[in-house]
């Protein structure tokens, strides 16, 4: 990692706009503006404006890339259709247990060239970026794929929140406004956004409504600003790393670095859905670490993943144990007040036998016991119906 953090084609615009910035996996991000709360609650309310453009941004394309994917991610891409957006794991066969888990990772089939070959579009986390790039390079066919880090070339802008889509659609023209307030979750469009090109998804990390506009460099403070200006009026603010953390906390999504590690067992955290391990015609499909994530399934983990509310404000940290009658059954993987609730609240991997609803836990915060109690994941829904 480089000594200097890089910086977003909207590090200025976060400096000269009061963001407290931080070095984040490498990049200078802001981490909040005046408060991680009224940020967050923003968000819920209102528009959450956030730059993401620290997520590794990646491109593959070619007659042999939808095959070339399927060959090395735990989900099937085979069938995807353009447009459509899956959530996926990269792993290597590398490992004690030959199996490490590089990233979780967005796969989008963007579009098909006039003969068919498509192009698809990968994010990826910051801290994970140069091992996944690296990965997949080093498994590059000799023709049929080309790859590309397209990170530096870009921005990302993530806007949440119920208002969040239909201002972003006040700054595109009828059609591309439709297409972009049609679309379904994990479907992507091209569209023209306050004047220039841009990729639009629909995915999200806050539990929130709201889309992600890619659009190069050059034009990424423009857009941004043109989505600040737009939003304002609406109750729009500008939010930092704090915020997001919060946020997707509330909706119960893992991290990678928190509940998501290299020898994670997907299974056990709720994360089966990104783990097929055959086809659609029920045979074995053939990727990095597939027999040991097998063997995992067959094997159920001892420590799954719960959610856990307190009935006081004060947060357990990554690290904290957790205990049942004094006995140590688990761990906390992230935890933080739940602004949209009003109490804290924390993920933890714990032993089977405490993982129902309602079962009474104690978490050490700084020594002391707190008090708390399973509850099902997430632990914030959105109420709002979708624009």
């Amino acid at each position: 990692m480089s000594s200097t953090p890089l910086r977003t084609p909207l590090a200025t615009w976060h400096e000269t706009h009061g963001g407290r910035m931080v070095d984040f996996a490498g990049w200078w991000m802001p981490v909040q503006y005046a408060s991680i709360v009224d940020e967050h609650l923003a968000t819920r309310q209102a528009i959450g404006l956030f730059d993401v453009s620290h997520m590794g941004r990646l491109t593959v394309e070619g007659p042999a890339s939808l095959a070339w994917l399927e060959s090395l991610l735990t989900r099937r891409v085979a069938n995807l259709a353009v447009g459509q957006a899956r959530y996926t794991l990269v792993t290597s066969d590398e490992g004690p247990d030959g199996l490490t888990i590089l990233d979780d990772a967005l796969v989008t089939r963007e579009a098909d060239a006039p003969d068919g070959t498509p192009r698809l579009a990968m994010v990826v986390n910051a801290s994970n970026r140069d091992r996944v790039v690296a990965w997949l390079r080093s498994q590059l066919p000799a023709v049929g794929v080309s790859f590309a880090d397209r990170t530096a070339e870009t921005a990302m802008i993530a806007v949440q929140g119920p208002l969040a889509v239909a201002t972003v659609c006040v700054l595109c023209g009828d059609d591309d406004a439709g297409r972009i307030s049609g679309l379904g979750t994990y479907r992507a469009t091209r569209a023209v956004v306050a004047g220039q090109p841009a990729a639009v998804s629909r995915t999200g990390y806050t539990g929130e409504d709201g889309v992600e506009v890619v659009v190069a460099a050059d034009a990424a403070e423009a857009v941004w600003q043109a989505i600040h200006d737009a939003g304002r009026p609406r109750g729009l603010k500008p939010c930092g790393l704090g915020a997001r953390d919060t946020l997707r906390l509330e909706a119960g999504m893992p991290l990678y670095g928190h509940e998501l590690v290299a020898d994670s067992d997907p299974f056990a955290i709720g994360l089966g859905l990104a783990v097929n391990l055959d086809d659609a015609a029920a045979r074995p499909r053939r990727f990095p670490g597939r027999d040991a994530l097998a063997a995992m399934k067959r094997s159920p983990a001892p420590r799954v993943r719960v959610g856990l509310a307190f009935d006081s404000r004060r947060a357990a940290r990554e690290g904290s144990p957790v205990v049942a009658v004094g006995l140590p059954v688990g761990t906390v993987t992230s935890g933080s007040l739940a602004p949209s609730l009003g109490h804290a609240v924390a993920m933890a991997l714990v032993d089977r036998a405490v993982a129902a609803a309602d079962t009474p836990l104690d978490v050490l915060i700084r020594e002391a016991a707190q008090p708390a109690k399973v509850v099902p994941l997430p632990f914030f829904k959105r109420r709002a119906p979708r624009t």
